[in-house]
């Protein structure tokens, strides 16, 4: 059972991630190859440059986007390159997956503006055949993620505003600031992965009492522990029926189809979150042996059984594509 003060940090970070976060989400990753996107980011040109300025210049010189809420997708943030996802929604909760966006960053409350850094489209659609009843019959599925990469230099609080590009009109955007640190608890890139057991679909009685997924999906074959260090993993931490940022659904569906697209090359390995999938009983042990403290979280393992890629929140078809490239080249 979780302590009490982890267990007030999950349901924090869930809470905020429901609030912030209806339709999507991301997390850090380290890889510094980190990708070609599914639709191209518009140019750094077309967006203003800081020159040195703070970001209250990039909001005063911009109209205030108050129809809007962009969110950071994720809350685990190291010093150096990041992964940066982020949804675009209105006020009224309704998803905006079609604009030019570009994050401005600066530490502190007295940083130089750092920027534009645009950020690419990446859809979390699959082929109909990969689509769950969980993620179809979810009207707040998500259905996009926006994605850019930030060097954050420096340990501490980094401020953030968006510039949201719709049709003629440029919106500038305050967003939740984000902590930086200079190492995380969560295995990180060129890190040996924690060596567990994950359960497997004839141990148990029934495939539901490892997957929340309807219907269940195809991995849960094997047992992290007999192939970490064999061969290529993709391990995905996620609960598809529980998930309170809306986005497991979606990328299960996502390891669905690329596992069918890669073969036995590779190991795909589901893992739920919860105990007996109940979250008053707090997160599975495997969880807790990587200090997981959001969901959803993805690993891809090289065959030395060290983190390739790692990302926090949601991811598409592509990106999940390239990082298994990655790990069989």
């Amino acid at each position: 059972m979780l302590t009490a003060p982890a267990r007030k940090t999950w349901l924090l970070a869930f809470a905020a991630l429901l609030l912030l976060l209806p339709a999507a989400g991301c997390g850090g990753e380290d890889d510094p190859s980190a990708d070609a996107a599914t639709g191209e980011a518009p140019a750094a040109s077309s967006f203003p440059a800081v020159d040195g300025g703070a970001l209250e210049d990039v909001l005063a010189d911009a109209k205030q986007g108050d129809d809007l809420v962009v969110a950071p997708a994720g809350t685990v943030f190291d010093v150096g390159r990041n992964r940066f996802g982020f949804a675009v929604f209105t006020v009224d909760r309704q998803q905006v997956t079609d604009a030019d966006v570009a994050i401005y960053a600066a530490h502190g409350p007295t940083g130089t503006a750092e920027g534009p850094f645009p950020a690419r489209a990446e859809s979390l659609e699959t082929e109909p055949a990969f689509v769950a009843q969980t993620t179809s019959t979810d009207p707040d599925a998500a259905k996009a993620v926006y994605v850019t990469d930030l060097n954050l230099d420096r340990p501490g609080e980094w401020r953030l505003v968006a510039l949201v590009k719709r049709g003629d009109e440029t919106s500038a955007v305050r967003m939740p600031s984000i902590v930086v640190r200079k190492r995380d608890s969560i295995p990180a890139v060129r890190d040996a992965a924690p060596r567990i057991n994950t359960p497997t679909a004839d141990q148990v009685g029934n495939i539901q009492e490892i997957d929340t997924r309807v219907p269940p999906d195809s991995m849960h074959d094997v047992d992290l522990a007999d192939v970490i260090g064999k061969k290529p993993v993709v391990l995905l931490f996620a609960t598809p029926a529980l998930c309170t940022s809306r986005v497991c659904g979606p990328v299960v569906d996502v390891a669905e189809q690329v596992k069918r697209e890669v073969g036995d090359e590779v190991a795909f390995i589901h893992m739920e979150i919860w105990e007996d999938n109940d979250p008053n009983k707090g997160p599975r042990e495997q969880v807790r042996a990587f200090n997981l403290q959001t969901e959803p979280w993805l690993f891809v393992l090289d065959r030395q059984g060290r983190v390739s890629t790692r990302i926090e929140g949601a991811f598409s078809v592509p990106e999940l594509e390239r990082a298994v490239d990655r790990v069989t080249e």
